[in-house]
């Protein structure tokens, strides 16, 4: 049979060592899915019930495996819905390769149905991006595609017309008039790390000896440097604070963190970058400048592979562009151990006070269910190399202070774009990846309810993900977000009836589980962790338990005032959950 331009795209992908793509075909992708049907022994195409959860799929697996994620959609709509996950992987820097389907080359510009010129759609999330308009590009475009993903760890697209896609490979349709030829490429890509310069290291260790209360701030750059972090912070007598995408990067009961910073992060995180003089950051360009010093209050070492990320928070007194891990090491001799060790001593035993007040809110008596009870629960049922995954919501708070990364666990969740539901998705993909693992997807209902029909892919696909459901009946942390700005919720609770999700689990043909009694919450978290096939657990907790900031600012405080003077419901509720929450910290 002659080989297509679909089946030559196919074969190419295969050479690079891609074993998967998630996606949704469509007829104007019949040409690349023809492709995929004769590569099939090689290549599986993991069929999906939303292009956006291929999407989300793809950057799951890229983010878990670190190899490239792949997605496929038809032309015009399908394109279309996979640019949320597209951005959720160009914010987080991973490298995902999308492919595109386009109307045929001779009908453009007339307006055809379904005629979306997605090489301009894409020309923002894309750092490499092209439409193929001849079969001699193939496969060389391809090897230039996966390269920029690889190498920038980003989004790379490639769009192909209905009549190409069924061309002969290696057609040659046009007559050559110019002295280019057709790109003649090979699937290879070079990656070796990228060690310091000595002069900025040198100036480095320069700022870091000088200091006498160092905090370090480690992001998901230095993820595979955890022995690293964790030498340089004993020199440097320095807690480590972590960024939530890099929660995993060192262990939750290690003695020199204090967990993670910002809106979801820890009290004593957030007071030493009050109070420290210096800080190393460390794979990381944490956004929310608020919760880092004051300009002037710290000098700054900043180590990121990215030189373009670097100083873009605050002034930096010692740059060095370098992989996390190399630089670490190479930075390691050169400081002088510190022996005084008050500072870390002080954060750790606020680190301490601050687990026993998060223990004490893990509370089996309350009814409704307490959230902080629930993630507790999955928690203490897990694997110690469990792969938890998680929404944007309220449900990232209870995770980050709740979910306790030892031995070899991990988390996953959208760190800068912050989109709604890829927890489920991402579960999909990194248990096709792994899966000889545990992967629980801890969900809201909000986000479950965008893309609940990929419960039904995993059960299709003997995926056997786990799934949490924290349901509050509402938009949690948008009705809290409108809270904090000093206005009464609104429009963020659903009305009646409330959404029974371990239905719609049991009818997919997996195990469903709905849970309102906190004394059968422990029994069905591990029944269904047990479970040999897809398994899902719906909790209704206490929709009114508030996803409080590690430390409330007196602004804080003045606007959720404010709210419920102007008129917000619930305000018994609400109070009396968070008078409670208040005595169980003073009772620990």
């Amino acid at each position: 049979m002659q080989e297509i331009v679909g089946e030559s795209l196919a074969r190419r992908l295969v050479e690079w060592g891609i074993d998967t793509v998630f996606g949704l075909p469509g007829d104007g992708i019949n040409g690349l899915m023809e492709g995929f049907r004769r590569q099939r022994e090689k290549l599986k195409f993991v069929l999906v019930h939303h292009e956006e959860a291929a999407a989300f799929m793809a950057t799951g697996y890229a983010k878990a495996t670190g190899r490239l994620g792949v997605c496929c959609a038809t032309s015009g709509p399908g394109a279309i819905h996979l640019l949320n996950g597209l951005y959720d992987a160009k914010l987080d820097h991973v490298p995902v390769l999308a492919l595109t389907g386009m109307q045929e080359t001779s009908v453009l510009g007339s307006h055809y149905q379904q005629e979306v010129h997605t090489e301009l759609l894409y020309q923002d999330v894309a750092a490499y991006n092209l439409m193929v308009t001849n079969p001699l590009q193939i496969p060389g475009v391809v090897d230039i595609a996966i390269r920029h993903a690889l190498a920038m760890r980003t989004v790379a697209h490639l769009t192909f017309p209905n009549d190409v896609q069924v061309a002969a490979a290696g057609e040659d349709p046009y007559r050559h008039v110019s002295p280019g030829e057709p790109p003649m490429s090979s699937t290879v890509v070079s990656q070796p790390p990228v060690p310091a310069a000595q002069a900025d290291l040198a100036r480095a260790a320069e700022v870091l000896n000088a200091g006498r209360k160092v905090a370090m701030l480690v992001g998901v750059g230095a993820r595979h440097a955890r022995d690293e972090v964790l030498a340089v912070a004993e020199a440097l007598a320095s807690p480590i604070v972590k960024t939530l995408p890099a929660k995993m990067v060192v262990p939750d009961d290690h003695p020199l963190t204090t967990g993670g910073l910002g809106l979801l992060g820890t009290r004593p995180s957030e007071e030493l970058m009050e109070e420290c003089d210096t800080l190393l950051m460390v794979g990381t360009s944490f956004p929310y400048g608020k919760y880092l010093p004051s300009p002037g209050q710290a000098r700054v070492v900043q180590i990121d592979i990215d030189a373009s990320l670097i100083g873009m928070r605050l002034p930096v007194d010692a740059a060095v562009t370098a992989d996390a891990r190399l630089a670490l090491q190479q930075l390691l001799p050169l400081l002088t151990a510190r022996t005084d060790r008050s500072f870390l001593t002080k954060y750790q035993q606020e680190r301490d006070k601050w687990r026993s007040d998060m223990i004490a809110l893990q509370d089996p008596s309350r009814d409704p269910i307490a959230p902080q009870y629930l993630i507790s629960c999955v928690d203490e049922a897990a694997t110690s190399d469990a792969i938890l995954t998680c929404d944007s919501g309220t449900i990232a708070t209870w995770a980050a202070r709740h979910w306790a990364i030892r031995g070899g666990r991990e988390f996953y969740l959208s760190g800068n774009l912050a989109t709604m539901a890829p927890g489920l998705p991402y579960a999909i993909a990194m248990q096709h990846a792994y899966p000889g693992r545990q992967v629980i997807a801890f969900v809201g209902d909000g986000g479950f309810a965008m893309l609940m029909a990929e419960f039904l892919t995993a059960v299709r696909h003997n995926l056997p993900i786990k799934v949490v459901v924290n349901n509050n009946h509402s938009f949690g942390q948008i009705l809290w977000e409108q809270i904090v700005l000093g206005y009464p919720e609104y429009a963020v609770r659903h009305r009646q009836p409330e959404a029974d999700f371990a239905a719609w689990a049991r009818a997919c043909g997996g195990y469903g589980a709905k849970v309102t009694d906190p004394k059968a919450l422990p029994g069905a978290i591990r029944e269904a962790l047990a479970h040999p096939g897809a398994a899902l657990v719906d909790c209704d907790v206490n929709p009114n338990e508030p996803p409080m900031p590690g430390k409330v600012k007196y602004d804080q405080a003045k606007y959720f005032t404010e709210a419920f003077l102007r008129g917000q419901p619930h305000k018994a509720a609400t109070l009396a959950t968070v008078a409670r929450d208040k005595i169980n910290e003073l009772r620990s």
